[in-house]
């Protein structure tokens, strides 16, 4: 099989040669710069890096107004993301909202992923910036967290704006390629659970899957959310509003992969590995890989670490759970749901 046609087969519960082994939400560059100290050749790329550790490779396309020319170039000097960039009506008005007119996306690189899709090489992940995580970036963390209060109909606002950007970019790239995965960025939850109400998320959250989430399927891409924490709570408001599936799974903020696949038997999954056991020696990481089996087995679910590696892995821990990680991949072949 090739790596898009057993990524696509296990997410879609159905028999494949083996689990994708792959590294979703790659590396800290601290971690890289370990690394590099300790062997690692410098000016390799993310894709060669995946294939030097014999991973399968996807490619990562994130549009987000954010990225913009004319956003960043709005940012006030020495801008501390946490703190955002509005307080106001009138601030949204001069620093974000020209970053939402005419969206575009980069034809001639879709393209290019577009011919290895088709090859079956490479996996296609679209990343959106979601309506939790979207307001949280321009407020800021704690005046977020107000607005649902104090400001909601500047987070409509806001939120409306961003749907129609990302339905516009969904539209643009549906015009060269089909994503096998669309995901919004969210961070709704944390190691206590989520950070919003069901009611404010079916409020300032969910109207919005619902607009989107119909063109993607359609297409053949997988609505998933990318949310850290334990996100264990919120999946029947996902599920309610569209969504398939949630990355990363973190094991440190409680989540069960095991028990969310018998609460949710079709429910897709990426991560779920313990991060912080990477370097703790083969017994450890064999352990970890131990206990992911049944969920790896029960199909639909695609094991890589519950974030990013952190830098007390050395190049020598990561060669070794690269490795056992191919080897439990073969092991777990799914027979199907």
């Amino acid at each position: 099989m090739t790596p898009r046609e057993r990524f696509r087969a296990v997410m879609d519960f159905r028999p494949a040669d083996r689990l994708p082994a792959m590294e979703w939400i790659c590396w800290w560059d601290q971690t890289l710069e370990r690394w590099k100290r300790e062997g690692l050749p410098a000016g390799l790329s993310r894709e060669d890096l995946l294939r030097r550790f014999g991973l399968d490779v996807h490619e990562w396309v994130w549009l987000s107004p954010r990225y913009r020319k004319v956003f960043r170039a709005a940012l006030p000097a020495g801008h501390e993301r946490s703190r955002g960039v509005i307080a106001t009506e009138a601030d949204y008005d001069r620093l974000v909202a020209p970053a939402m007119a005419a969206p575009e996306v980069d034809r001639e690189r879709l393209a290019q992923i577009a011919a290895r899709q088709a090859r079956g090489e490479v996996v296609v992940w679209l990343q959106f910036d979601g309506f939790f995580w979207f307001p949280r970036e321009i407020f800021g963390v704690e005046r977020h967290l107000y607005a649902f209060y104090d400001q909601p109909e500047l987070m409509r606002r806001m939120n409306e704006d961003l749907c129609a950007y990302n339905l516009a970019c969904l539209r643009q790239v549906l015009d060269v390629l089909a994503p096998d995965v669309l995901t919004f960025a969210e961070d709704l939850s944390y190691n206590h659970g989520p950070m919003l109400s069901r009611e404010q998320f079916d409020e300032f959250v969910a109207p919005y899957y619902r607009r989107i989430v119909p063109v993607a399927k359609a297409a053949g891409a997988i609505p998933m959310v990318d949310t850290d924490g334990d996100v264990s709570p919120v999946i029947p408001w996902l599920e309610a509003a569209g969504i398939e599936g949630c990355l990363p799974l973190e094991r440190m903020a409680g989540v069960d992969v095991n028990e969310l696949r018998r609460r949710h038997p079709r429910w897709r999954m990426i991560g779920g590995f313990d991060k912080t056991v990477m370097h703790r020696g083969e017994a450890a990481v064999r352990a970890e890989f131990d206990r992911l089996l049944p969920a790896m087995r029960a199909g639909g679910y695609v094991p890589t670490t519950d974030h990013q590696t952190p830098p007390e892995v050395s190049l020598n821990d990561y060669c070794q759970y690269a490795s056992i990680l191919q080897e439990h991949c073969r092991l777990a072949a799914p027979a199907g749901g």
